[in-house]
């Protein structure tokens, strides 16, 4: 595959296509022979746990709606555009946590103790249910149970440059991943990357299964949340 077809096949945003051309050659990791679970097995369990997922998870997001809607004006769900596999973009779904019109208002990354976030939205963040709408976006084949968490698109075409970032984009983002049950917001952007970069070079069964049993521990205790 040459740099040309790498970025027509896939992404349709010119900068971030070029970025990705530029450095298509950083795509190079001592992966293991590809098995049957990352060809149909990864999938097949996205479709499973994501159907199930919504069952439960659908009172749940029923009533942190009517919370969203009691506590402050504007719509319940929040869409942004996020960077997927081979650079292709989606529109990411979640429950808005924030104040109406947050990211005209604020900086572009979530600070501590955020004065755009909602009293709701430091709660529902705190145990991570403002991603639950995800699950959506996962059974759709947009994303993975787990996998490297999506970046914005600013945030991608900024730092595909950094040596071994293009290697994210491989594999589908995950709606939890190796990265958020070690530390999630309180990594830097490059701890972030050598614990994504794991995954990659690791994905199985038998880890994603550790890190979504991980992922409900986090849950609990909120840590890493922001």
């Amino acid at each position: 595959m040459t740099n040309n077809q790498f970025p027509e096949k896939y992404s349709k945003n010119n900068l971030l296509r070029k970025n990705i051309a530029k450095n298509h050659h950083l795509i190079k990791l001592n992966k293991k022979k590809p098995t049957i679970y990352s060809y149909y097995g990864k999938r097949l369990v996205d479709i499973f746990l994501s159907i199930i997922g919504i069952v439960f998870a659908l009172p749940i997001i029923i009533v942190i709606i009517i919370a969203i809607k009691l506590d402050t004006s504007g719509k319940a769900f929040y869409r942004q555009e996020r960077v997927g596999q081979w650079g292709k973009t989606f529109q990411i779904l979640k429950l808005r946590s924030m104040h109406k019109n947050a990211d005209q208002i604020g900086p572009h990354y979530t600070e501590k103790n955020d004065s755009r976030i909602t009293r709701v939205g430091f709660f529902i963040r705190a145990r991570r249910l403002d991603e639950l709408p995800q699950l959506i976006n996962v059974l759709a084949g947009n994303m993975s149970m787990v996998g490297p968490r999506p970046f914005t698109l600013l945030d991608t075409q900024l730092n595909t440059e950094v040596s071994g970032f293009c290697n994210r984009l491989i594999v589908k983002p995950g709606l939890t991943g190796w990265a958020q049950v070690n530390g999630g917001n309180n990594l830097s952007i490059e701890e972030k990357l050598q614990y994504d970069l794991f995954y990659i070079q690791h994905i199985g069964f038998l880890f994603d299964i550790k890190i979504i049993l991980k992922t409900i521990i986090v849950i609990f205790s909120g840590e890493g949340a922001r």
